[in-house]
Protein backbone atom coordinates (compact mmCIF):
# COMPACT_ATOMS: atom_id res chain seq x y z
CA UNK A 1 0.00 0.00 0.00
CA UNK A 2 0.95 3.36 -1.03
CA UNK A 3 1.42 5.72 2.64
CA UNK A 4 -1.07 8.30 2.54
CA UNK A 5 0.52 11.78 3.48
CA UNK A 6 -2.67 12.83 5.23
CA UNK A 7 -2.04 9.96 8.03
CA UNK A 8 -0.67 11.69 10.46
CA UNK A 9 -3.08 14.31 10.32
CA UNK A 10 -5.66 11.78 10.70
CA UNK A 11 -4.18 10.07 13.91
CA UNK A 12 -3.55 13.71 15.30
CA UNK A 13 -7.04 14.80 14.79
CA UNK A 14 -8.27 11.11 16.40
CA UNK A 15 -6.02 11.99 19.81
CA UNK A 16 -8.93 15.21 19.73
CA UNK A 17 -12.10 14.34 18.71
CA UNK A 18 -14.44 11.30 19.61
CA UNK A 19 -15.44 11.74 15.86
CA UNK A 20 -13.11 11.90 12.57
CA UNK A 21 -14.85 12.33 9.39
CA UNK A 22 -12.89 11.04 6.15
CA UNK A 23 -14.39 12.97 2.87
CA UNK A 24 -13.30 12.71 -0.61
CA UNK A 25 -14.21 11.36 -4.34
CA UNK A 26 -14.91 7.38 -4.49
CA UNK A 27 -11.98 5.29 -4.79
CA UNK A 28 -9.43 7.53 -3.00
CA UNK A 29 -8.37 5.84 -0.60
CA UNK A 30 -10.53 6.68 2.30
CA UNK A 31 -11.63 3.30 3.40
CA UNK A 32 -7.49 1.62 2.85
CA UNK A 33 -6.46 4.27 4.87
CA UNK A 34 -9.10 4.53 7.53
CA UNK A 35 -8.87 0.47 8.03
CA UNK A 36 -5.13 0.76 8.02
CA UNK A 37 -4.49 3.38 10.64
CA UNK A 38 -7.49 2.15 12.89
CA UNK A 39 -7.00 -1.86 12.70
CA UNK A 40 -8.42 -2.65 15.65
CA UNK A 41 -11.88 -0.64 15.24
CA UNK A 42 -14.70 -3.15 13.75
CA UNK A 43 -15.74 -1.94 10.44
CA UNK A 44 -19.31 -2.17 8.41
CA UNK A 45 -19.80 -0.51 5.20
CA UNK A 46 -23.48 1.33 4.36
CA UNK A 47 -23.24 0.65 0.46
CA UNK A 48 -24.34 -2.91 2.45
CA UNK A 49 -27.83 -3.56 2.32
CA UNK A 50 -28.31 -5.40 5.25
CA UNK A 51 -25.96 -3.07 7.46
CA UNK A 52 -28.03 0.10 5.70
CA UNK A 53 -31.27 -0.99 6.45
CA UNK A 54 -30.71 -1.72 10.18
CA UNK A 55 -28.97 1.06 10.43
CA UNK A 56 -32.36 3.25 8.80
CA UNK A 57 -34.98 1.27 11.10
CA UNK A 58 -33.16 0.53 14.48
CA UNK A 59 -29.40 2.84 15.09
CA UNK A 60 -29.68 1.17 18.61
CA UNK A 61 -29.45 -2.49 17.09
CA UNK A 62 -26.87 -1.28 14.36
CA UNK A 63 -24.71 0.10 17.49
CA UNK A 64 -25.16 -3.51 19.40
CA UNK A 65 -23.83 -5.06 16.41
CA UNK A 66 -21.12 -2.40 15.03
CA UNK A 67 -19.79 -1.68 18.62
CA UNK A 68 -17.48 1.98 19.00
CA UNK A 69 -14.39 1.95 18.05
CA UNK A 70 -16.14 1.23 14.62
CA UNK A 71 -14.86 2.58 11.32
CA UNK A 72 -18.18 3.35 9.36
CA UNK A 73 -17.85 4.02 5.39
CA UNK A 74 -20.40 5.78 2.82
CA UNK A 75 -21.97 7.20 6.44
CA UNK A 76 -23.77 9.94 3.81
CA UNK A 77 -26.22 6.79 2.92
CA UNK A 78 -27.63 7.14 6.18
CA UNK A 79 -26.87 10.93 7.26
CA UNK A 80 -29.89 9.88 9.82
CA UNK A 81 -27.29 7.61 12.14
CA UNK A 82 -24.95 10.76 13.23
CA UNK A 83 -27.57 11.43 15.31
CA UNK A 84 -27.23 8.39 17.38
CA UNK A 85 -23.74 8.82 16.66
CA UNK A 86 -23.74 12.32 18.54
CA UNK A 87 -25.40 10.63 21.48
CA UNK A 88 -22.76 8.01 21.93
CA UNK A 89 -19.76 10.56 21.49
CA UNK A 90 -21.46 12.70 24.37
CA UNK A 91 -21.46 9.36 26.54
CA UNK A 92 -17.71 8.35 25.89
CA UNK A 93 -14.76 10.26 26.84
CA UNK A 94 -12.93 8.20 24.68
CA UNK A 95 -11.17 10.07 21.48
CA UNK A 96 -10.91 8.35 18.08
CA UNK A 97 -14.07 6.03 18.10
CA UNK A 98 -15.84 6.79 15.64
CA UNK A 99 -14.17 6.89 12.16
CA UNK A 100 -16.15 7.96 9.11
CA UNK A 101 -16.03 8.02 5.40
CA UNK A 102 -18.23 9.42 3.35
CA UNK A 103 -18.50 10.97 -0.37
CA UNK A 104 -21.27 13.21 -0.66
CA UNK A 105 -20.36 16.93 0.74
CA UNK A 106 -23.91 18.33 1.35
CA UNK A 107 -26.01 15.14 3.14
CA UNK A 108 -22.57 15.35 5.33
CA UNK A 109 -22.41 18.63 6.08
CA UNK A 110 -26.18 19.94 6.60
CA UNK A 111 -25.72 16.08 8.80
CA UNK A 112 -22.27 17.42 10.61
CA UNK A 113 -23.25 21.12 11.16
CA UNK A 114 -26.62 19.81 13.14
CA UNK A 115 -25.64 17.26 14.87
CA UNK A 116 -21.62 16.39 15.08
CA UNK A 117 -20.78 20.25 15.77
CA UNK A 118 -18.08 20.58 17.73
CA UNK A 119 -17.62 16.69 18.04
CA UNK A 120 -15.69 15.62 14.61
CA UNK A 121 -12.53 16.98 12.64
CA UNK A 122 -12.25 17.12 9.50
CA UNK A 123 -10.22 15.34 6.74
CA UNK A 124 -10.76 15.45 3.08
CA UNK A 125 -8.65 13.01 1.01
CA UNK A 126 -8.21 13.10 -2.86
CA UNK A 127 -6.30 10.79 -4.99
CA UNK A 128 -2.31 9.67 -4.51
CA UNK A 129 -0.26 12.99 -4.87
CA UNK A 130 2.99 13.17 -6.99
CA UNK A 131 4.92 13.36 -3.24
CA UNK A 132 3.20 10.24 -2.52
CA UNK A 133 4.04 8.09 -5.61
CA UNK A 134 7.78 9.19 -5.79
CA UNK A 135 7.91 8.07 -2.55
CA UNK A 136 6.59 4.59 -3.11
CA UNK A 137 9.06 4.92 -5.75
CA UNK A 138 7.28 5.46 -8.61
CA UNK A 139 8.06 8.22 -10.70
CA UNK A 140 6.08 9.00 -14.08
CA UNK A 141 7.05 11.66 -17.01
CA UNK A 142 4.17 14.49 -17.84
CA UNK A 143 2.28 12.43 -20.40
CA UNK A 144 2.31 9.88 -18.42
CA UNK A 145 0.96 11.66 -15.03
CA UNK A 146 -2.19 13.15 -17.64
CA UNK A 147 -2.91 9.53 -19.17
CA UNK A 148 -2.72 7.49 -15.87
CA UNK A 149 -4.08 10.46 -13.01
CA UNK A 150 -3.78 9.39 -9.81
CA UNK A 151 -6.69 6.88 -8.44
CA UNK A 152 -4.74 4.17 -5.97
CA UNK A 153 -6.38 1.25 -8.12
CA UNK A 154 -4.34 2.06 -11.02
CA UNK A 155 -1.37 1.17 -9.09
CA UNK A 156 -2.58 -0.77 -6.45
CA UNK A 157 -4.10 -3.20 -9.09
CA UNK A 158 -2.33 -2.38 -12.33
CA UNK A 159 -5.47 -1.42 -13.95
CA UNK A 160 -5.14 0.54 -17.51
CA UNK A 161 -6.31 4.10 -17.10
CA UNK A 162 -8.45 2.57 -20.29
CA UNK A 163 -10.50 0.37 -18.31
CA UNK A 164 -10.54 1.96 -15.15
CA UNK A 165 -12.01 5.27 -16.13
CA UNK A 166 -15.24 4.24 -18.71
CA UNK A 167 -15.68 1.83 -15.12
CA UNK A 168 -15.43 4.64 -12.76
CA UNK A 169 -17.69 6.72 -14.85
CA UNK A 170 -20.39 4.02 -14.98
CA UNK A 171 -19.77 2.82 -11.52
CA UNK A 172 -19.31 6.26 -8.99
CA UNK A 173 -20.05 9.09 -11.30
CA UNK A 174 -23.43 8.07 -12.79
CA UNK A 175 -24.71 6.31 -10.08
CA UNK A 176 -23.76 9.46 -7.38
CA UNK A 177 -25.43 11.35 -9.69
CA UNK A 178 -28.58 9.76 -10.11
CA UNK A 179 -29.14 9.79 -5.87
CA UNK A 180 -28.46 13.05 -5.80
CA UNK A 181 -30.37 15.06 -8.73
CA UNK A 182 -32.91 13.29 -11.14
CA UNK A 183 -31.03 13.06 -14.27
CA UNK A 184 -33.78 12.40 -17.10
CA UNK A 185 -31.50 12.72 -19.78
CA UNK A 186 -28.71 10.37 -19.21
CA UNK A 187 -26.87 11.16 -22.99
CA UNK A 188 -27.22 14.63 -21.93
CA UNK A 189 -25.63 14.63 -18.50
CA UNK A 190 -22.50 12.11 -20.56
CA UNK A 191 -21.87 15.32 -23.40
CA UNK A 192 -21.94 17.93 -20.34
CA UNK A 193 -19.44 15.75 -18.79
CA UNK A 194 -17.45 15.72 -22.10
CA UNK A 195 -17.67 19.34 -22.96
CA UNK A 196 -16.56 20.07 -19.64
CA UNK A 197 -13.55 18.17 -19.90
CA UNK A 198 -12.99 20.13 -23.18
CA UNK A 199 -13.14 23.19 -20.96
CA UNK A 200 -10.87 22.60 -18.49
CA UNK A 201 -8.83 25.42 -17.02
CA UNK A 202 -11.11 28.00 -18.31
CA UNK A 203 -14.11 29.86 -17.08
CA UNK A 204 -17.34 28.22 -17.85
CA UNK A 205 -20.09 30.36 -19.02
CA UNK A 206 -22.90 28.17 -18.20
CA UNK A 207 -25.60 29.71 -20.47
CA UNK A 208 -23.04 28.87 -23.33
CA UNK A 209 -22.83 25.53 -22.22
CA UNK A 210 -26.17 24.74 -21.66
CA UNK A 211 -27.15 25.78 -24.99
CA UNK A 212 -24.32 23.49 -26.67
CA UNK A 213 -25.86 20.36 -24.91
CA UNK A 214 -29.66 22.10 -25.07
CA UNK A 215 -30.70 22.31 -21.39
CA UNK A 216 -31.33 25.43 -19.41
CA UNK A 217 -28.86 27.27 -17.13
CA UNK A 218 -30.34 26.28 -14.49
CA UNK A 219 -30.14 22.58 -14.77
CA UNK A 220 -26.28 23.23 -15.71
CA UNK A 221 -25.74 25.14 -12.49
CA UNK A 222 -27.15 22.25 -10.65
CA UNK A 223 -25.44 19.20 -12.32
CA UNK A 224 -22.21 21.30 -11.69
CA UNK A 225 -22.99 21.81 -8.23
CA UNK A 226 -23.98 17.81 -7.65
CA UNK A 227 -20.44 17.36 -9.59
CA UNK A 228 -18.67 19.33 -6.73
CA UNK A 229 -20.29 17.85 -4.30
CA UNK A 230 -19.31 14.67 -5.25
CA UNK A 231 -15.79 15.15 -5.79
CA UNK A 232 -15.96 15.28 -9.29
CA UNK A 233 -14.88 18.27 -10.04
CA UNK A 234 -13.40 21.46 -8.40
CA UNK A 235 -14.03 25.21 -8.50
CA UNK A 236 -11.27 27.11 -8.69
CA UNK A 237 -12.29 30.76 -7.76
CA UNK A 238 -11.19 33.64 -8.70
CA UNK A 239 -9.18 36.26 -6.47
CA UNK A 240 -10.80 39.67 -6.29
CA UNK A 241 -8.90 41.41 -4.02
CA UNK A 242 -9.75 45.04 -5.05
CA UNK A 243 -6.26 45.84 -7.49
CA UNK A 244 -8.09 48.64 -9.14
CA UNK A 245 -8.63 46.75 -12.29
CA UNK A 246 -12.42 44.91 -13.73
CA UNK A 247 -11.92 41.47 -12.50
CA UNK A 248 -13.37 38.53 -14.12
CA UNK A 249 -15.02 37.02 -10.70
CA UNK A 250 -16.15 33.23 -12.22
CA UNK A 251 -14.54 30.24 -10.88
CA UNK A 252 -12.37 28.21 -13.46
CA UNK A 253 -13.23 24.15 -13.45
CA UNK A 254 -11.02 21.62 -13.24
CA UNK A 255 -11.52 17.36 -12.74
CA UNK A 256 -10.30 16.11 -9.34
CA UNK A 257 -8.34 13.84 -10.76
CA UNK A 258 -6.68 14.29 -14.26
CA UNK A 259 -7.12 10.91 -15.93
CA UNK A 260 -10.78 11.27 -15.54
CA UNK A 261 -10.83 14.08 -17.78
CA UNK A 262 -8.32 12.63 -20.55
CA UNK A 263 -10.54 9.33 -20.57
CA UNK A 264 -13.84 11.79 -21.42
CA UNK A 265 -11.67 13.45 -24.02
CA UNK A 266 -10.83 10.47 -25.95
CA UNK A 267 -7.37 10.09 -25.47
CA UNK A 268 -6.42 6.43 -25.56
CA UNK A 269 -2.53 6.45 -25.53
CA UNK A 270 0.13 8.33 -23.71
CA UNK A 271 1.81 9.07 -27.47
CA UNK A 272 -1.48 11.52 -28.02
CA UNK A 273 -0.89 14.14 -25.05
CA UNK A 274 1.96 15.86 -26.11
CA UNK A 275 -0.03 16.37 -29.36
CA UNK A 276 -3.57 17.35 -28.05
CA UNK A 277 -4.58 20.89 -28.26
CA UNK A 278 -5.49 20.29 -24.73
CA UNK A 279 -2.33 19.57 -23.18
CA UNK A 280 -2.31 23.20 -21.31
CA UNK A 281 -5.40 22.80 -19.59
CA UNK A 282 -4.50 19.39 -18.61
CA UNK A 283 -1.41 20.09 -17.67
CA UNK A 284 -2.72 23.02 -15.45
CA UNK A 285 -5.24 20.73 -13.87
CA UNK A 286 -3.11 18.70 -12.81
CA UNK A 287 -0.81 21.12 -11.06
CA UNK A 288 -4.04 22.83 -9.69
CA UNK A 289 -4.99 19.87 -7.99
CA UNK A 290 -1.45 18.90 -6.76
CA UNK A 291 -1.82 22.25 -4.88
CA UNK A 292 -4.81 20.94 -3.71
CA UNK A 293 -3.69 17.97 -2.84
CA UNK A 294 -0.95 19.09 -0.52
CA UNK A 295 -2.93 21.76 1.32
CA UNK A 296 -5.49 19.01 2.24
CA UNK A 297 -2.30 16.80 3.10
CA UNK A 298 -0.99 19.32 5.74
CA UNK A 299 -4.38 19.95 7.02
CA UNK A 300 -5.11 22.78 5.87
CA UNK A 301 -7.81 24.92 4.14
CA UNK A 302 -7.17 25.27 0.30
CA UNK A 303 -6.83 29.00 0.37
CA UNK A 304 -6.68 28.98 -3.63
CA UNK A 305 -7.33 31.28 -6.13
CA UNK A 306 -6.69 31.94 -9.57
CA UNK A 307 -6.62 35.55 -11.06
CA UNK A 308 -7.52 37.64 -14.18
CA UNK A 309 -7.94 41.22 -15.58
CA UNK A 310 -11.05 40.77 -18.18
CA UNK A 311 -9.01 40.52 -21.50
CA UNK A 312 -5.70 40.82 -20.20
CA UNK A 313 -3.25 39.70 -17.03
CA UNK A 314 -3.88 36.34 -15.32
CA UNK A 315 -2.13 34.29 -12.81
CA UNK A 316 -3.39 31.00 -12.84
CA UNK A 317 -2.47 29.85 -9.34
CA UNK A 318 -2.48 31.90 -6.08
CA UNK A 319 -1.90 30.50 -2.58
CA UNK A 320 -3.55 33.25 -0.03
CA UNK A 321 -2.01 32.28 3.26
CA UNK A 322 -2.59 34.70 6.42
CA UNK A 323 -2.88 37.27 3.87
CA UNK A 324 0.61 36.90 2.07
CA UNK A 325 -0.02 36.03 -1.57
CA UNK A 326 2.29 33.10 -3.87
CA UNK A 327 1.24 33.23 -6.95
CA UNK A 328 2.08 30.58 -9.44
CA UNK A 329 2.15 30.36 -12.98
CA UNK A 330 1.59 27.17 -14.64
CA UNK A 331 3.41 25.96 -18.12
CA UNK A 332 3.34 22.57 -19.95
CA UNK A 333 6.51 23.44 -21.92
CA UNK A 334 9.76 21.44 -21.29
CA UNK A 335 12.57 23.49 -22.34
CA UNK A 336 13.02 26.60 -19.99
CA UNK A 337 12.22 30.05 -20.89
CA UNK A 338 12.60 32.98 -18.92
CA UNK A 339 8.76 34.70 -20.90
CA UNK A 340 7.18 32.38 -18.88
CA UNK A 341 6.83 34.57 -15.76
CA UNK A 342 5.43 37.30 -18.27
CA UNK A 343 2.25 37.72 -16.47
CA UNK A 344 3.75 36.68 -13.18
CA UNK A 345 6.06 39.81 -13.39
CA UNK A 346 3.15 42.09 -14.83
CA UNK A 347 0.94 41.09 -11.62
CA UNK A 348 4.13 41.47 -9.55
CA UNK A 349 4.07 45.09 -10.18
CA UNK A 350 0.86 46.15 -8.77
CA UNK A 351 0.20 43.20 -6.00
CA UNK A 352 1.61 43.40 -2.22
CA UNK A 353 2.69 41.04 0.58
CA UNK A 354 3.57 38.72 -2.43
CA UNK A 355 6.12 35.86 -1.30
CA UNK A 356 7.69 32.71 -3.44
CA UNK A 357 6.54 34.27 -7.16
CA UNK A 358 6.75 31.06 -9.00
CA UNK A 359 6.90 29.26 -12.23
CA UNK A 360 5.93 25.92 -12.28
CA UNK A 361 6.19 23.88 -15.38
CA UNK A 362 7.32 20.59 -17.13
CA UNK A 363 11.70 20.85 -17.39
CA UNK A 364 14.51 20.05 -14.99
CA UNK A 365 15.85 23.00 -14.81
CA UNK A 366 15.73 24.70 -11.27
CA UNK A 367 16.56 28.80 -11.20
CA UNK A 368 15.99 31.96 -9.91
CA UNK A 369 15.11 34.76 -12.40
CA UNK A 370 14.85 38.45 -11.31
CA UNK A 371 13.01 37.42 -7.39
CA UNK A 372 10.93 34.15 -9.51
CA UNK A 373 11.51 30.99 -9.31
CA UNK A 374 11.61 28.21 -12.24
CA UNK A 375 10.93 24.98 -10.76
CA UNK A 376 9.55 21.12 -11.81
CA UNK A 377 5.75 20.47 -11.39
CA UNK A 378 7.32 17.46 -9.68
CA UNK A 379 8.14 19.97 -6.65
CA UNK A 380 4.18 21.82 -6.46
CA UNK A 381 3.74 20.29 -3.04
CA UNK A 382 6.67 22.14 -1.67
CA UNK A 383 5.14 24.97 -2.43
CA UNK A 384 1.60 24.51 -1.35
CA UNK A 385 1.88 21.93 1.52
CA UNK A 386 4.61 23.74 4.22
Amino acid sequence: MIERKISPHLLEMAGYFPVVTIMGPRQSGKTTLARNIFPNHMYVNLEDHTAREIAMSDPKAFFELYKAPVIIDEVQRVPELLSTIQVLADETRERGCFILTGSHQPKLHAQISQSLAGRTGILHLLPLSIEELSNAGISLSRDEYLFNGFMPRLYDENIPPTMLYPAYYATYVERDVRQLINVSDQHSFEIFLKLLAGRIGQVVNHSDLAGDIGISATTLSSWLSVLEASYIVFRLPCYFNNFGKRLIKAPKIFFTDVGLAASLLGIENVSQIARDPLLGGLFENMVVMEALKARYNAGKQPELYYFRVQGRNEVDLILNDNRQLTPVEIKAGMTFDPSFAKDLRKFLSFAKDCVNPTVLYSGDTTTTIHGVKFDSFKNTHQLFGS
